[in-house]
């Protein structure tokens, strides 16, 4: 008879080790369940998953040790925003990389921010835009070709013409390229062509674009783009295929149609007012906020607007301290609320900092990375937390995360599905499927 894991977990008040079995002693845990922590407890690991977790540190004859008895350890963090082939903007000039670059030359980006997105920690992401080459990104990692976080992928955003997302805007109008209408959504028709089109193509999910943005040329943030029509249609056809729909979206009116559109979650929300927070949390609508952001790329039209695409400097400082503003009434009204950074390159631990800095508890940031995530992404019973039955995701940190939201960016050791793959003083081994 074979019985599930939790089950076995549950019979497990003492631990035969089988010779493939791991037991990682942990000095502080916590388990992405609750926001409380606990002291000196064992995380039991069978092949790729956790079986148990149990009080004290544990040992038995077969079983192998990994010491982090003077470390936090936590599940895997998730990140559901990032966009993986995206460099920073202080590294180059957007309209340059984006005129002389194609999509193999993405792919090659993402593989190295993805090996370093798994090294800080991420073991699971969303990837909200992109072409095809993040889905042979995912394919790559899922195989063990490349090491990497569990991928989800949306592809090209949807969004209307001359909207957030277009990538005709600010070009000569004679320039064009094959792929460059893939995301296009100018009727219901067209929108429910391209969630279908999407999904034959490889995308997990969908991202819509209501509203204008503000690193994009020629349209307004504050204005909302999309019908009510084209909006629920993406999300009645995207939600009959399994998929969820992720909404970018900066002011209350435009964030009030997706969430009543019935979308999954709200991408940025900066300028959400009270009334709209309510309605989100009414809905069950996540928030992933994104605050780092906006504070690189505030950095870079400050410092070096020339890099920015044109047009977009002003914008940026214009908007980019508004979310921190904002941010705290969003913390205090209830939402749900889940980790996104909307980065490449970079440090995607910066969330945390920023998060705790403007409203969120320790307890609270740490849930929006690992169990909040998971549950907005679709897959609680597989990430996110620590338990029986979930895949042995881990990261170790060396120091108090009450007292140093800065620690955050000190991981010194991930396991991905029960894989090692860094560990101090080794470098980052190849990710398992």
């Amino acid at each position: 008879m074979i019985r599930p894991l939790w089950l076995l977990a549950t019979l497990c008040l003492s631990i035969t080790a089988q010779a493939s079995d791991l037991i990682v002693h942990a000095g502080i845990l916590y388990d992405g369940v609750t926001e409380t922590p606990r002291s000196n407890m064992s995380v039991v690991i069978h092949d790729e998953r956790v079986i148990a977790i149990q009080a004290g540190f544990v040992t038995t004859p077969n079983a192998h040790i990994i010491d982090l008895s003077t470390s936090t350890v936590l599940p895997g963090f998730i990140d559901c925003h990032i966009h993986m082939t995206a460099t920073l903007p202080s590294q180059s000039n957007a309209t340059e990389q984006w005129l002389t670059h194609s999509d193999l030359d993405r792919a090659f980006n993402a593989t190295v921010f993805m090996r370093d997105l798994l090294s800080q920690g991420f073991t699971s992401a969303r990837d909200l835009g992109g072409g095809n080459e993040t889905v042979a990104v995912k394919h790559a990692i899922d195989s063990g070709k490349i090491p990497g976080p569990r991928l989800w992928v949306s592809l090209e955003p949807l969004g209307p013409t001359a909207g957030h997302g277009d990538p005709y805007n600010g070009l000569d109008p004679a320039l064009n390229h094959p792929g460059w209408d893939s995301g296009k959504v100018d009727s219901s028709d067209e929108a429910r062509f391209r969630v279908r089109e999407h999904r034959r193509r490889g995308a997990d999910l969908i991202k819509i674009m209501p509203s204008g943005g503000i690193a994009s040329t020629g349209d307004d943030p504050q204005r909302t783009l999309m019908t009510d029509d084209e909006i629920r249609t993406i999300v009645s056809t995207a939600h009959a295929l399994g998929m969820q729909v992720a909404a970018h979206t900066y002011p209350s009116a435009a964030i009030d149609s997706a969430v009543r559109a019935g979308v999954d979650s709200i991408e940025h929300g900066s300028f959400a007012n009270s009334a709209t927070l309510a309605l989100m949390k009414a809905h069950g609508t996540f928030l992933v906020p994104t605050l780092t952001v906006y504070e690189v790329f505030y950095q870079v039209a400050h410092d070096r607007p020339d890099l920015l695409a044109p047009g977009t400097a002003a914008k940026e400082l214009a908007n980019d301290l508004l979310p921190k503003a904002h941010f705290p009434l969003a913390a205090k009204s209830g939402v749900r609320i889940a980790y996104g950074t909307d980065l490449g390159e970079g440090d995607h631990t910066m969330e945390f900092k920023l998060l705790t800095a403007n409203g969120l508890s320790v307890g609270r940031a740490i849930l929006s990375a690992t169990s909040e995530a998971a549950t907005l992404i679709g897959a609680a019973d597989q990430i996110g937390s620590l338990q029986a039955g979930r895949y042995a995701d881990l990261v170790a940190i060396d120091g108090d995360l009450t007292e140093d939201s800065s620690a955050f960016s000190r991981v010194h050791f991930v396991m991905k599905g029960g894989h090692v793959v860094r560990a101090k003083g080794q470098p980052l081994g190849l990710a398992q499927p």
